[in-house]
Order: structure tokens, then sequence, then C-alpha cells
């Protein structure tokens, strides 16, 4: 029997609710793989003891919340990092003028250095913790938009190294889950407006004190877990923020 009690509330969950987090508890743990179907419903069903209305109504959620995926005649799949999926939902810089194009990334330096107290703080890890710096400067037609600094977690990304993050044939993203099992499902952002230092400015060939959007990103896997922080400072003379929620 299914325990839907809330231990926070002291009150019942809806039945599909711990359908749902028991489906995301078996997905973190690596049951079933990113690109790999589920079982059927009738199946998951037999094996939670509920009714497939109640499956089904799990998986839509999870479905909306874009960790999985139907294929309409052929099931439900964990859903993959690839090109197309990073670029139509994490990324969300477009031209001014047009639709998204995939951005030309180059690696400006990798490094080791100890967390500070907000960067532990997001990521859940002990201030001094040793972390992964990556600055990549994202160009879009030639011309250099975005200036990104990524914030990994040794701990979770062991063995990482320039060679690698610089010689990868995939997305960021593909390369977090296809070499460490790290599957990115969710972002949350805080945008706000900022002035653009010396350094920065040099880097996307704008005048020091020109005005940039600044992006805070934190990514997450399963269970909200934070996985990689990234702060993007973003050109938008000709390119502007987009983000079109709900669209499948």
């Amino acid at each position: 029997m299914i325990d839907t009690s809330s231990a926070e509330t002291g009150t019942q969950l809806p039945l599909y609710k711990e359908v749902k987090r028991l489906l995301t508890m078996s997905l973190a743990e690596g049951e079933w793989q990113p690109g790999v179907a589920l079982p059927s419903e009738t199946r998951l069903g037999e094996r939670f003891r509920v009714s497939i209305g109640t499956v089904r109504k799990a998986i839509d959620e999870l479905v909306a919340e874009r960790i999985l995926v139907r294929h309409q005649g052929r099931g439900t799949y964990v859903a993959s990092h690839n090109a197309r999926r990073t670029l139509f939902h994490f990324f969300h810089i477009v031209p001014a003028s047009g639709g998204k194009e995939p951005p030309q990334t180059e690696l400006l330096s990798f490094e080791r250095a100890k967390a500070g107290a907000n960067d532990a703080a997001r990521l859940n890890i002990a201030p001094g913790a040793p972390v992964f710096r990556i600055r990549n400067l994202l160009r879009l037609a030639d011309r250099p938009v975005v200036l990104d600094e990524i914030t990994l977690p040794v701990e979770r990304f062991r063995g990482l190294s320039e060679k690698m993050f610089r010689e990868r044939d995939s997305t960021i993203y593909q390369l977090y889950q296809e070499r460490y099992s790290i599957n990115v499902v969710r972002s949350a952002e805080r945008l706000s407006a900022t002035l653009a230092d010396r350094p920065s400015a040099k880097l996307l060939q704008v005048a020091a004190g020109t005005p940039l959007l600044r992006i805070n990103r934190t990514a997450l896997t399963y269970h909200n877990v934070p996985v990689e922080l990234r702060t993007s400072l973003v050109n938008t003379a000709d390119h502007e923020y987009f983000s079109d929620l709900g669209k499948n």
C-alpha cells in the first residue's frame, strides 16, 4: 500500500502525487536512463497497485515538467539532452529580429577554486568546498553576445578536465548526462541589469559601462537538487531574452 500522508503537513496527498514521487525516485536512482522507455501504464499500475488513471495523471505531470516525453504510438520515454532540447528549453537568447540559432562556444578558462558562501548555499555544499569554474564566450552570427561563468561542484563531477570540456562534441548538458549520469531537468533563473566592466566589455566588444543583461541560473536535476550555477552577461543591443513557458 502506498503511503500518501505528508510528513510536513500531516495531510493526505493525492495518490497520483505519491506515484509521481516514486517514479521520480526511480529516475534519480537510474532505474530508467535518459532515452529509455518506461514500462507501460498497465505494468506501472500493477507495480504501484493503483489504477491506470492514477499512473497516467502522475506521468502527465512529469511530461508537463519535461522530465518525460510521450511519443505517439511508441510510449513514454525519459527525456534526454541533445542540441535541440538544450537550444529550445534552456537557451533563451534570440536575435531581436528572428528565431533561435545555436551559439558557437569558445572556452576561455577552466580552473579549480573554492566555493564562496553564496555559491555554497546555492549548490548545497560546504563553504570552501572545491568547485570548477569555467568561462565560455558564446557567439551568435559570429558576434560575441553572451559571456558565461559556470560553477560546478567537484564532488559531483570528479575527473572533469579542461580537455574533456574543450573537446566535447555535444552540449554541456549532454556531457553531464553521458559521463556523470546527471540529467538536468529544469533551471531557475533570476534576471537583472548590470554594466560591463572592462574585461567583460573587451570580450563582448562593447564599451565599458555598456548596459548588459545578467542571468543567474541554477540548473537542477531530480528532486530539485542543484548541480550547476551559471552567470551569463548578455549584450542585448541586437538580442533579447525569450522564454515561451509551457510550449511543448
